[in-house]
């Protein structure tokens, strides 16, 4: 038992040994993952042109770098070794006919037969050798087979004129000047392979931003038809194209959408139809009363009957959200004025602001209602209310502040159930049917944003509203 024991842990032991290796060498990917996460752009059209465009470049720089390295460096080394050959026959020549006295025949004969221009110096030290530039091939093939079959002290300058190369060489009596062409010592025509290579590339990338764009263009129209209907605006001539996928996605959203507007509209037709009973019902209660005086008892009735209207009200705001309101451009800024005013009747110490541009497209209606919702439930239980609005790039943000009870945290998500009542100091006998926050969330929803509740500096509760624009 003991050794079965002591073999577990050792084995344990190993597999977390082998788990903290396996993670000290997946650091540096998880790192290289993250920092390229952090700056590789989001959007679809430049990543898709990224997974084009990076493995062409590096495809054409190892073309580039193959070429350089077999092809054009192959033909210069052959190039300048026949330059060599030829100045080295030359200085063969020099040497024999200089007993001849006979120096203008070999100038003759490197003109005419080798293309060289060659001229007979003083006897002079050579000059300094000049800097070499790094990728000069010539220099260096030159250099080295010099060195390899002249065997003199020599000196090149490759960078002087670029149209010729000269190379002087140190014989015992004189020196040896040599002009050659420099397009007898390189591969002159190598940069058209290049000059070709670039100009199809560019071609290719032009050829794939057409098509990417075309391919791309359905895919954000989906995108912002989904958008748009998520903020509860209207999503004009949207039809599915593209490819077959996208399609498939259009033809998805379509019929998600046509669900949730026949859900709505069935639900919207049904609450209509029981609150127009009810109503009927109602109106004869209120018309019985009319005739049975004003004792208390049929005060009490009628304020029933009111309070039953109102919760109607309620219900059938909360069951059509209004799904049929377009959004229009919103003074946001005035609103809350007229809201403020609103607060003030009931009694309420109320001030608002607004920061930013206020003119914002909303629907108006549904979300005046939401706000009045949540200034009114604010009202009912404290007497201090600060709203401010603010609006960002991207966020319109209202803000309502009040110093009442407040909700515990663990309660601020259950309060935006239906019908649902805190069995706290926010549940006194204030009357409502317990939909202005669930109706207040599904208005913002409706328009692609959210409710969140927190702590208020005010020391009660704090309604923050934030909605896309």
């Amino acid at each position: 038992m003991t050794d079965r024991s002591s073999w577990r842990d050792f084995s344990i032991s190993r597999v977390i040994k082998a788990s903290r290796v396996l993670q000290f060498i997946l650091k540096p990917y998880h790192w290289l993952a993250s920092w390229l996460h952090n700056r590789l752009p989001k959007g679809l059209y430049v990543r898709a042109l990224l997974i084009i465009v990076i493995p062409m470049v590096l495809l054409q720089s190892v073309l580039v770098f193959v070429f350089m390295e077999r092809h054009y460096a192959l033909v210069t080394r052959r190039l300048s070794e026949a330059v060599v050959r030829e100045i080295a026959s030359v200085v063969e020549m020099t040497e024999t006919f200089r007993a001849q006295d006979d120096p203008e025949k070999v100038k003759r004969i490197a003109a005419s037969a080798l293309g060289l221009s060659v001229s007979v110096m003083p006897p002079e030290p050579l000059p300094p050798r000049q800097p070499r530039d790094f990728f000069d091939l010539v220099d260096l093939y030159l250099s080295r087979e010099i060195a390899a079959r002249i065997g003199k002290p020599f000196w090149i300058d490759t960078i002087g004129d670029g149209r010729f190369v000269e190379i002087r060489i140190k014989l015992e009596n004189e020196n040896l000047r040599f002009i050659a062409r420099r397009s007898q010592t390189y591969a002159s025509n190598s940069h058209i392979f290049i000059v070709w290579m670039v100009a199809t590339s560019l071609i290719l990338i032009v050829m794939a931003l057409l098509f990417l764009r075309n391919q791309i263009r359905p895919i954000e129209k989906l995108a912002d038809a989904a958008e748009d209907f998520g903020k509860g605006r209207q999503v004009a001539r949207f039809r599915p194209h593209g490819a077959r996928e996208v399609r498939r996605a259009a033809m998805a959203f379509l019929d998600m959408r046509r669900r949730i507007e026949r859900h709505v509209e069935q639900r919207t037709t049904m609450l209509a139809g029981v609150s127009h009973d009810l109503r009927t019902i109602l109106t004869r209660f209120s018309l019985q009363l009319t005739f049975l005086g004003d004792s208390p008892e049929v005060k009490a009735l009628r304020k029933d009957v009111e309070e039953m209207n109102r919760m109607l009200d309620d219900y059938l705001a909360f069951s059509k959200g209004y799904g049929d309101e377009e959004a229009v451009e919103t003074d946001v800024a005035l609103m809350l004025e007229e809201l403020e005013i609103e607060a003030e009747v009931v009694g309420a110490d109320v001030a608002s602001s607004f920061d930013g541009d206020p003119l914002v497209v909303i629907k108006g209606r549904a979300f005046r209602r939401c706000l009045l919702n949540l200034i009114t439930n604010a009202a009912r239980y404290g007497s201090t209310i600060r709203i401010k609005g603010h609006r960002t790039p991207d966020w319109l943000i209202v803000t309502v502040d009040d110093d009442g009870p407040g909700i515990p945290p663990e309660e601020r998500e259950n309060v935006f159930r239906p019908f649902h009542r805190l069995d706290t100091a926010r549940n006194q006998d204030t009357g409502g049917s317990g939909l202005g926050l669930s109706i207040a969330r599904d208005i913002i929803r409706a328009h692609g944003g959210e409710v969140f509740l927190r702590e208020s500096p005010l020391g009660g509760l704090r309604v923050r509203v934030r909605v896309p624009i």
